[in-house]
């Protein structure tokens, strides 16, 4: 380990690497505040440039910092505008955008900068220490687990649910898995509710949804609203300071989400989106009763979680990746494939036979994680000033990003119709205070709780997959707890509630 460290720290710190991971770092994070362009498709984009410079080190060590360069600067869009274009960062704006509105809007980018460096040192460092032992662990997963893993995704939707919303959310996570139905399916050839229309055949596209679910509506209630100008003025750039009391708030938050988060990120297919959601549900339900009541209008233990954890899980990606060749994510196998082109095989042999590519990488996240943290804490400042652009121009900027990210996304005119119409639903849905986030969730996993399924079905003939394998029953079981504990909660305060005016 000692040998692959020295190795790793001589080609990284090559002047040529240096200016990857700055250069990488610099293009993820803008693409990243950009609301609509995630890494996906700067990534492809930059396949070419890669492999035009045949050192396979460099490379990947350019693609993966644009990779955790657009995690970290995802949240900006997030908390500012409440546009999330990447996947990872949706649950950054619960809480984010809520600050910023606040006039908090400084201490929240803050957070954000701090959770996001801390989550991806420390899964860096994990990555380290923990890589060749983690691939065995990704190997016990198959088909029955990753199902089992997306019931526990979408069984923690009662995180994002006020109280009294259970039954709202749950049908917001019905709707959103339905909506994931639409197009071919992984094991079927056959289009599915597409009612004729050639652009359905595909599915509705991520970016489009989530664009229709946060920023479209945000733009008609900022129209819808006139009373509320534009959303902060010079006090809220100012406050950038972290409190020692904020600080010994979220340190056990960013603790515990280092950790879960890129374990999480160590499984194939889970990856940053669902550890920023699940990273959120476990900190809600394990605060206190008064700190619950302010996640999801401002908490700060409710931006660092997901921050942390996304970051955290962008690190643990790359351990399938390097480790077994099996991509963690939709970024991670275009990653597979520019590794390919070069001529490297991933696999357990990768640390044998190219310990420069292995452990260049390791060390390139802890110098990148640092640049982030420099490039972006001085720029927060000028950042924050978007909320001070006047309505008349703020309005125009986050439609056009919007409606530039949805036609990118798809390269089809179609994807705007959509946008539109799922954005009028969703400004209506808003209105009757239904919440929108387990809608994108039940989306998000639906395709992927579905292949999963259907293969362990195929497997075992039935669904006897689910008491032959413990690791499945016991996920289940997890997912069940998560579904039956709000009940019983708000039956207990209830009954509680009545004792204690019987007793009056």
């Amino acid at each position: 380990m000692l040998e692959g460290l020295m190795i790793g720290l001589q080609t990284a710190f090559s002047f040529q690497n240096l200016l990857m991971v700055i250069g990488g770092c610099l293009i993820g994070t803008f693409i990243g505040m950009l609301p609509g362009l995630g890494p996906m498709s700067i990534i492809a984009i930059m396949i070419p440039v890669a492999i035009s410079m045949g050192d396979p080190s460099a490379a990947l060590i350019l693609l993966a910092g644009v990779y955790y360069g657009a995690i970290f600067g995802g949240s900006t869009s997030s908390i500012l505008l409440n546009a999330p274009g990447v996947a990872g960062t949706v649950a950054s704006s619960f809480d984010g955008y809520p600050m910023a509105k606040q006039g908090k809007a400084g201490k929240a980018l803050t957070i954000a900068a701090i959770a996001s460096f801390a989550g991806g040192t420390v899964g860096a460092l994990l990555l380290m220490i923990f890589a060749p032992m983690l691939s065995s662990v990704a190997l016990l997963f198959h088909s029955a687990e990753y199902f089992a893993l997306m019931v526990v995704g979408l069984s923690a939707i009662a995180a994002f649910a006020g109280t009294g919303q259970v039954a709202k959310a749950m049908m917001m996570t019905v709707l959103g898995l339905m909506m994931a139905t639409v197009g071919e399916g992984a094991l079927f050839n056959m289009p599915r509710f597409t009612m004729g229309i050639m652009d359905l055949q595909s599915g509705f596209g991520f970016i489009t949804l989530a664009m229709a679910m946060f920023a479209l509506p945000e733009a008609l209630f900022l129209v819808l609203k006139p009373r509320t100008n534009s959303q902060g003025g010079e006090g809220e750039i100012k406050d950038l300071r972290i409190t020692r009391s904020e600080a010994k708030a979220i340190a056990p938050v960013i603790g515990r989400q280092s950790l879960q988060g890129f374990f999480i990120g160590v499984l194939p297919g889970a990856g940053a989106t669902i550890a920023s959601f699940l990273g959120y549900a476990v900190e809600r339900n394990i605060a206190p009763k008064a700190e619950q009541e302010q996640f999801g209008k401002g908490s700060i233990k409710g931006l660092a979680a997901p921050e942390t954890a996304n970051n955290a899980a962008c690190t643990g990606s790359f351990v399938p990746l390097l480790t077994l060749g099996i991509p963690g994510s939709g970024t991670t196998a275009i990653l597979l494939g520019a590794l390919i082109a070069l001529n490297v095989t991933p696999g357990p042999r990768l640390m044998i036979d190219e310990p420069q590519v292995f452990w260049a990488v390791i060390m390139s996240m802890f110098i990148g994680n640092l640049v982030l943290l420099i490039l972006n804490l001085p720029l927060i400042p000028y950042i924050a000033k978007v909320l001070s652009v006047p309505r008349n121009y703020l309005i125009p900027f986050i439609l056009f990003f919007t409606l530039m990210g949805a036609y990118i996304g798809q390269n089809n005119a179609t994807e705007l119709l959509l946008l539109v119409g799922f954005g009028v639903c969703a400004t209506a849905l808003r209105f009757a205070d239904y919440p929108l986030a387990p809608l994108l969730i039940g989306f998000i996993l639906g395709g992927m709780l579905e292949d999963n399924f259907a293969r362990s079905m195929q497997l075992y003939d039935g669904i006897a997959f689910i008491w032959e394998r413990p690791m499945t029953l016991g996920l289940l079981l997890i997912a069940a707890i998560l579904v039956v504990l709000p009940s019983y909660r708000a039956r207990r305060a209830r009954l509680r509630a009545d004792g204690i005016a019987d007793g009056d």
